[in-house]
C-alpha cells in the first residue's frame, strides 16, 4: 500500500505519495505526485510519456544546507499550508537559522531566502 500526504497541487486529480528510490547508492524517500511516472537509470531520473505531472521532492533536498531530510510530517504542513518553517545550519558560521520552505512547480519546493525568522518565530523582512 502506498503512503499517500496530501493532495497535488500543480495537477488535478494526484496525490502526493511516499515512494523509495536510491540516489548515489543510498536509499531515500522520494515525495512525488501520482501522475508523475519516473524511470531511473544509472541515479538519473527521467518523466515517462505517461505522466501528466512532474511535481516531486527529494527527501535529501535541502541537504546543502546542512537539512539530512525533509520529513513526511513537514510534507503535509507544505502541501497543507504552501510554507513549512525550517532549521538549517550554516557550516561557515556554525549556528542554525530558520527559513520558509514553499511549494514550487518546476523544483518541488524552494526556500525563501529574503525572510528572515528568528527562532522564536518572529519574522522581519
Amino acid at each position: 500500500m502506498i503512503k499517500t500526504l496530501g493532495k497535488c497541487h500543480f495537477c488535478d486529480n494526484g496525490e502526493i505519495e511516499v515512494r523509495q528510490t536510491t540516489v548515489d547508492g543510498k536509499k531515500i524517500k522520494l515525495y512525488a505526485c501520482s501522475n508523475a511516472h519516473w524511470s531511473f537509470e544509472h541515479d538519473m531520473a527521467e518523466l515517462t510519456k505517461e505522466s501528466t505531472c512532474s511535481f516531486r521532492i527529494f527527501q535529501n533536498a535541502l541537504l546543502r544546507w546542512n537539512k539530512k531530510a525533509i520529513g513526511e510530517r513537514e510534507i503535509r504542513t507544505l502541501l497543507a499550508d504552501e510554507q513549512v518553517k525550517v532549521r538549517l545550519y550554516s557550516s561557515r558560521a556554525k549556528k542554525e537559522y530558520y527559513k520558509w520552505l514553499v511549494l514550487d512547480e518546476e523544483y518541488g519546493c524552494s526556500v525563501v531566502w529574503y525572510v528572515f525568522i528568528d527562532p522564536d518565530g518572529e519574522q522581519d523582512t
